[in-house]
């Protein structure tokens, strides 16, 4: 149902909101659970450390499946596909609040991926069908809103269900929503969904081994690596082997494959080669940031996970009212100027606002949290335009599932490297402040004795406060880093050709 006059419908906003409210589903669920795993482990009397692959197992699913979108609505449709992925998503999600062991919850969480990864590149395609082509920026920009709230408000609404009922219900809240989105989009597109047929196209069963073997085994070395400290473990090492040659080998393979499950000739296209690779850059950079500070005011500050969320949620709030409004600009200004916009203004944030200290208030990180997202709003909007903006319509589902790909393994990357990263600045800066304690400091002794207890349980003390301090500083370090990285990508953005207007799926 295209429209074929420049102005948006209320049936058009009705169809958005359809749309939007399953790809925001399948973000928030990608988070959602995050604060319940001490929860779900003492329910299944196992480690909070094996509960992590409710969350590995997800991630994986879904990054082996975005690839083959392209490939899958060939045969499928996707008005249908997107429906059948919805219903199918409720239905996993209730398996998930049902399960009574993690071997249970593991194979729930692995349908939900499978099934739900079609949901974010499709409801994309939809958005950019139904839209004028002319205002087709305002309609990628609500799309973008809802893919960056739901890990931000992931946790918010995850830590109030599991505090106020049960983490089950977490995996429940989801149901009567995907089901309301899926009943819309099939009562809007009735004609497109009859007129959808099932089409065999030929499997390339090489591919799909190799695409399994090689993202598989890197969203699992990044998700598992932390834990398994890196490449001193055999497994890491293995995983990181397989997936190199599995990932080469396919880009090989799929480049003189008659019927490819992934069209690696779209990296061809200069325009949306620089923007997926900018946008698995930025993804990575702003996921350490979005990661690490909930951590620390958890693991430092001593706040509960519903009130760091709470903190640090206001990075939402520039997105919702600045996207729709950066979108209705994105046919007149060059979205690479708009992307680098934001690079300049995430950085800058970045920069100034690297000053955490332990009496902070969680009213200035919210404060900061906020400008922050003045820089998302612009980036994100104009990344998704310079990447789609010249594909083939014929081209944009598969694109479409490769860019949502590359946002993934961005946020998967940058929430496995905050960890070492911090760890790694939190040790230097605590031999750095250890090393000033001593009787030749002047500020020693005044110290010392403002501490109660005998002269070990004073040094305890001292070390705690050391420890605290430390940590607050690599908090900083990090920040300091994902803006340098986000600033590094200016003029690689520059690289692009000039990019008017949004992508090409309206006809």
């Amino acid at each position: 149902m295209p429209e074929t006059n420049d102005k948006i419908t209320g049936k058009i906003i009705f169809i958005t909101i359809a749309l939007a409210t399953g790809s925001f589903l399948n973000m928030l669920n990608a988070s959602i659970v995050n604060v319940s795993l001490t929860h779900i482990a003492g329910d299944f009397g196992i480690a909070t450390s094996e509960s992590t692959w409710i969350i590995t197992s997800y991630s994986v699913a879904e990054a082996i499946v975005l690839p083959l979108i392209g490939w899958l609505t060939l045969q499928f449709g996707t008005v249908k596909q997107y429906i059948w992925s919805t219903i199918l998503f409720a239905i996993a999600s209730l398996l998930c609040g049902m399960s009574f062991s993690l071997s249970s919850m593991v194979a729930a969480r692995l349908l939900q991926g499978v099934v739900g990864a079609s949901m974010i590149p499709l409801s994309q395609t939809l958005i950019m069908k139904i839209f004028p082509k002319k205002k087709q920026g305002i309609g990628i920009a609500i799309w973008t809103m809802t893919l960056i709230l739901g890990p931000i408000l992931g946790p918010v609404i995850g830590g109030a269900i599991t505090d106020g009922a049960s983490w089950r219900w977490c995996f429940y809240f989801s149901i009567p929503l995907c089901l309301l989105s899926s009943g819309i989009i099939y009562y809007m597109f009735k004609e497109e969904y009859a007129s959808e047929k099932f089409t065999r196209v030929k499997a390339d069963f090489i591919g799909i081994f190799l695409l399994i073997s090689g993202i598989g085994s890197l969203q699992v070395f990044l998700e598992q690596g932390t834990d398994l400290d890196w490449f001193s473990s055999p497994s890491i090492v293995m995983l990181a082997i397989t997936s190199f040659m599995s990932l080469v080998i396919l880009g090989i393979w799929e480049w003189y494959h008659e019927n490819p499950v992934i069209n690696v000739r779209l990296f061809l296209n200069k325009n949306f080669t620089i923007g997926v690779i900018s946008l698995l850059i930025v993804s990575a950079a702003f996921y350490m940031t979005a990661v690490i500070l909930p951590f620390w005011l958890q693991n430092v500050m001593g706040y509960t996970a519903f009130i760091s969320g709470k903190t640090t949620a206001t990075l939402g709030l520039p997105i919702l009212f600045l996207s729709p409004i950066i979108g209705k600009y994105t046919d007149r200004i060059d979205n690479r100027h708009i992307a680098i916009t934001g690079f300049i203004i995430f950085a800058i944030v970045s920069f100034f606002t690297a000053n955490y200290s332990l009496d902070v208030t969680s009213g200035y990180v919210s404060y900061t949290r906020a400008l922050s997202g003045i820089g998302l709003a612009f980036f994100f909007v104009a990344l998704n335009n310079v990447s789609l903006g010249s594909i083939n319509p014929v081209q944009i589902v598969a694109a479409a599932g490769i860019f949502n790909f590359m946002r993934n393994l961005g946020n998967s990357i940058g929430s496995s490297l905050f960890i070492p990263l911090w760890n790694h600045s939190q040790a230097y800066h605590h031999e750095v402040l250890a090393s000033h304690i001593h009787t030749g400091n002047p500020s020693f002794l005044p110290l010392i004795n403002s501490v109660p207890g005998s002269i070990q349980a004073k040094l305890v003390v001292i070390n705690g406060l050391i420890t605290k301090e430390a940590a607050t500083m690599g908090v900083n370090d990090v920040l300091l880093v994902a803006g340098l990285i986000i600033l590094a990508l200016v003029p690689f953005m520059l690289l692009a050709n000039r990019a008017v207007g949004s992508a090409q799926g309206g006809h």
